[in-house]
């Protein structure tokens, strides 16, 4: 292919074609084999969660000025590599907040009400066994957020309208309370939360920042929730805390890596699983769209992206 390309790594809105028709053409390349037929003329490259952006994709587009993310993690971007090239990773920070936020309530209501269990009991016939299963609620329930950025600031707010007690961990803030919520620190977070939701970014520090030690100060039936990032949660001691009964329930949308491999969790009746969903509604997905294509478009034009996650990019070298 000759002349300027905007690659997507998977499939995406046609409004983005739209936006971004000024500065080249929009080609979806799913397979490696096309990606690297692509790469030379790609201009701009679009990465959707599952896509791996590494120093040697990025030595292979010689032309790349902008790399645009739909979502906000950037665990599969080789930042520093962008960052040396003086390449742009844009992403949406806001246009899925709310969808993930309900989505993450969603999972917790889920398990709590004891959704998948009763669905099974009607199925089979077994109404009279529906008194053996004890449902909850959000309302006087004590809602345990581990991270409070965008998304983790929309739950809280979310589960107050349901008139849950919150919790935060984040060590970005000092203990105390404040905005109506209680800030604290991981093992008291752990003791006292009735649902556990995980919003924090996926590093070296956060992997599996919630493993066997962590999940044994869990208040025993304890539902907890990941719609962050599949890295942070130990599969193996998340699938030992539901069969000893310290975990009443788990709920995932994200994975590592995604897709992911089989595990025993999976199996488990008190656990429920989406394909990293969360942030993909309808209204969310069109938003993200539109968002990533606008940072992207500026970029391109010569302007700056309001959202980026490498901004070193734009500073001024000072000698």
């Amino acid at each position: 292919m000759t002349g300027s390309v905007i690659m997507a790594m998977g499939p995406v809105d046609e409004l983005v074609a739209e936006q971004l028709s000024p500065f080249g053409e929009l080609v979806t390349a799913e397979s490696a084999a096309d990606q690297r037929a692509l790469l030379p003329d790609t201009i701009g490259l679009i990465a959707r969660a599952t896509s791996q952006v590494d120093r040697a994709l990025l030595d292979a587009a010689p032309n790349l000025r902008v790399i645009g993310r739909t979502g906000v993690g950037v665990d599969r971007v080789d930042l520093d590599a962008a960052s040396t090239r003086s390449v742009p990773v844009v992403v949406t920070p806001t246009a899925g907040t709310r969808a993930v936020a309900e989505g993450t309530l969603a999972l917790a209501l889920h398990l709590l009400k004891k959704l998948g269990r009763h669905t099974t009991l009607v199925r089979e016939g077994k109404w009279a066994q529906r008194n053996r299963l004890t449902a909850y609620d959000l309302d006087g329930a004590t809602v345990g957020l581990v991270g409070y950025g965008r998304i983790g600031r929309r739950v809280a707010e979310l589960a107050r309208c349901f008139g849950a007690d919150v919790l935060v961990c984040d060590p970005h803030l000092d203990a105390g309370q404040a905005d109506g919520i209680t800030v604290t620190d991981l093992p008291r977070l752990l003791e006292a939360a009735d649902v556990l939701s995980l919003h924090a970014p996926l590093t070296p520090e956060t992997r599996h920042l919630l493993g066997a030690a962590e999940l044994r100060q869990v208040k025993p039936g304890a539902v907890l929730v990941n719609c962050a990032r599949g890295g942070l949660l130990d599969l193996d001691a998340a699938h030992a805390a539901l069969l000893d009964g310290r975990l009443a329930g788990v709920g995932l949308d994200v994975y590592d890596p995604e897709p992911p491999a089989d595990h025993p969790l999976f199996h488990h009746p008190d656990v429920v699983l989406t394909p990293h969903i969360m942030g993909i509604s309808a209204r969310a997905w069109h938003r993200t769209c539109v968002e990533m294509a606008t940072g992207m478009a500026a970029v391109l034009g010569g302007g700056h992206a309001e959202h980026v996650a490498n901004p070193e990019v734009y500073q001024e070298v000072r000698t």
